[in-house]
């Protein structure tokens, strides 16, 4: 297995990807790709950053892997599965999966996101989940308007920050051209993603609590969003898997 890099600069493209599984088989995913599709991504110029089990699903599987640039995307994509661990290792990888589709290709849009991680950090092969929560916060707005991803930089992060932990990351779509076509992404949609990380998921509610009674938030910021946006904003509830490196 090809040793980890040290620390790489944050990602300027991120991949928010979520399979849906055949039934019962998302264990033997996780344990494959956490054995086999971790360093070898690295290894050609990705950044594994993090991988969950969906709490509300026993059969979707939800991770996230970073770019330096959209060339950079198709160089890393290109050897990645035109080279010999995919050839391995794709084929019963693809067995797990009912869909791979559902991808939301993103950029950071706040100072601070875009995951720094240093893969040396990794726990290792068959390390325990760690009891930790995540959540992440899905917006979708019109196409063409940056209003909704501005009020969520400039007002809701400053209330989650002044209400509990430092928000992981704010992502809003990356509209550049999908140029690795084996590997479809959502296209025609405006949207943003704050995830966010906990020791439970009792402490995601008491800051949702706490965001929804601070001043700001209630008079301006929440009304402000919801004139903004196309539809409520979707929580997806995550659990870490052994290797993440978001937790």
């Amino acid at each position: 297995m090809p040793s980890s890099p040290g620390p790489v600069p944050p990602p300027a493209v991120i991949e928010l990807r979520r399979y849906t599984l055949r039934p019962g088989r998302r264990e033997e995913l996780v344990a494959l790709f956490e054995r086999e599709f971790t360093e070898t991504q690295e290894a050609v110029g990705m950044s594994v950053l993090g991988q969950f089990r969906d709490l509300d699903d026993p059969d979707r599987f939800v991770w996230l892997r970073g770019f330096a640039a959209m060339a950079a995307r198709h160089r890393a994509l290109t050897d990645f599965y035109g080279g010999p661990v995919w050839a391995e290792h794709g084929p019963r990888a693809n067995a797990t999966m009912a869909d791979s589709d559902d991808v939301l290709l993103l950029r950071p849009r706040a100072t601070g996101s875009g995951f720094p991680a240093s893969p040396a950090a990794r726990p290792p092969v068959g390390a325990p989940a760690p009891d930790r929560f995540v959540a992440a916060v899905l917006w979708s707005f019109p196409l063409g308007r940056d209003q909704g991803v501005e009020l969520l930089r400039d007002g809701l992060l400053p209330v989650l920050r002044a209400t509990g932990p430092e928000p992981l990351a704010l992502l809003s779509t990356e509209d550049a051209p999908n140029t690795f076509t084996r590997l479809p992404v959502r296209t025609g949609e405006n949207v943003a993603v704050v995830l966010l990380s906990y020791a439970d998921e009792e402490a995601h509610h008491r800051h949702a609590a706490a965001v929804r009674a601070h001043p700001l938030a209630r008079a301006e910021v929440l009304p402000g969003l919801a004139r903004e946006r196309t539809a409520p904003a979707r929580v997806l509830r995550l659990a870490p898997t052994g290797r993440s490196l978001i937790t």
